[in-house]
């Protein structure tokens, strides 16, 4: 899920201008903010919304609770069962799709025009009147304690978990959204209902709309489908105090492969360097096959399939992370290049060519396309998320264009941080110890 979040980040700065994408900001009369395309060329609506908190709003010894709740969102809701719900779901050829990461709870729905108020309906009784059936709450309780179990054994897993501890402690960042099997077997409906009425409130709602409707339509479909919701939640928690422990950290696990994580400070999303901070990523690891990191560790040397770096600015940490697999007889040469070419680009910063090559596929290849009402639904939000103007699509390029060779170097010198790197390595890895701490 945290992933995702920087994907999301990386995809609005990559996405090239589209004037014809015509964002209306809509206000229903009870309040509630959206933003919306229209397009009425086509029969059909996309809803996302994002209620901000998500996991991080867990109780204390509830670890879980929120995670197990959304899941539990569409096994039920009103007088019917879960497979009555997915019946009527499919009935009128709706979908809607629930899931919840560190920082936020998210709903996707997509309906046909004719059958808007039928699916707006059915989603309003999944988000306000689960039913959290005894049944449905051991059936999925047991899943999730399956992809616990499944999780302890898979050295990705446990180099996350062991990261995510050692950076923000005991922050709600700093374990598993799914909870261990301790506090996931302990839960009670009780639990679950106190866990929805904290999360799904009107305060921190998020809402991007495209597709067939007017902006009148939703206004009145929002209060409908929302106004029954909760004024406020639980309050979200204070930022994360991150830690930093330089050096390695070593977790014995028996595979044949090492898995290695690597981070260290970050950059907030709304720094005034944000542009330049990304265009510097690209080059250095976060432009796949054109990275530095890409080039050194796996063309020249063979060390790796892949290995990249991302920038990801939570809501409440900011840091800079990234990833590399290799054989235990190989991981340490993997690590080494890593730190090499993180302090070459912090001394030296970027060439001319570098930077021209990033800005370019930065403004223009992949474009995420605006031909999707799911898609433009989705990032409608992801930019009220990250408090992003509403004419950025159209502004975002220029920003890019502005970049210089001088603010590259000039950056790198300043958030680079080769001596300050902390790597988790999962594996049992040749040459390599716990120096971290030490």
């Amino acid at each position: 899920m945290r992933l995702i979040y920087a994907f999301i980040l990386t995809v609005l700065v990559a996405v090239p201008a589209r004037a014809e994408v015509n964002i209306q900001e809509v206000t229903s009369p009870g309040g509630l903010k959206a933003w919306l395309v229209e397009e009425p060329s086509i029969p059909f609506v996309a809803l996302d919304m994002s209620f901000r908190g998500g996991a991080s709003l867990e109780a204390a010894g509830k670890r879980g609770a929120i995670n197990l709740m959304t899941a539990l969102l569409e096994e039920g809701a009103g007088s019917m069962d879960a497979r009555e719900f997915a019946r009527a779901s499919e009935g009128l050829a709706s979908s809607f799709r629930f899931s919840v990461d560190d920082d936020e709870l998210n709903v996707s729905a997509r309906f046909l025009t004719e059958n808007q108020d039928a699916s707006v309906a059915l989603l309003k009784e999944a988000l306000q009147n689960p039913s959290f059936d005894a049944d449905a709450i051991e059936r999925v309780r047991d899943q999730v304690l399956l992809s616990i179990r499944s999780s302890a054994k898979d050295p990705g897993d446990i180099a996350r978990k062991t990261m995510d501890g050692l950076l923000y402690g005991d922050h709600p960042y700093g374990s598993s959204l799914s909870g261990s099997v301790n506090t996931v077997s302990a839960l009670t409906r009780d639990d679950l209902v106190a866990a929805h009425r904290d999360v799904l409130t009107r305060d921190r709602i998020f809402i991007g709309v495209a597709g067939d409707i007017t902006p009148q339509e939703l206004g009145l479909l929002l209060d409908d489908l929302l106004g029954g919701l909760p004024e406020t939640g639980a309050p979200l928690p204070a930022p994360a105090d991150v830690n930093i422990p330089s050096g390695v950290t070593v977790v014995d696990f028996p595979t044949p492969q090492s898995v290695a994580l690597f981070a260290q400070k970050g950059i907030a999303h709304k720094d005034e360097d944000w542009f330049v901070a990304t265009v510097m990523n690209h080059i250095l690891g976060g432009g796949s096959f054109e990275s530095r990191l890409m080039a050194e560790v796996r063309e020249k040397r063979g060390l790796t399939y892949g290995v990249y770096s991302y920038l990801a600015p939570m809501d409440l940490a900011a840091t800079y992370q990234g990833s590399v697999s290799s054989a235990n007889d190989r991981i340490a040469e993997a690590i080494s290049v890593i730190r090499d070419e993180w302090k070459a680009m912090a001394e030296n910063g970027a060439t001319a060519q570098e930077l021209e090559d990033a800005k370019t596929y930065i403004t223009g290849s992949y474009p995420l396309r605006f031909d999707g009402n799911q898609q433009i639904a989705g990032i409608l939000v992801g930019m009220q998320l990250l408090g992003l103007p509403i004419d950025y699509i159209a502004t975002r390029n220029d920003k890019v264009d502005a970049v210089t060779l001088e603010d590259v170097r000039r950056v790198s010198a300043e958030l680079l941080d080769p001596e300050g790197l902390a790597f988790v390595v999962v594996g049992q890895p040749e040459g390599l110890e716990t120096t971290a701490g030490n």
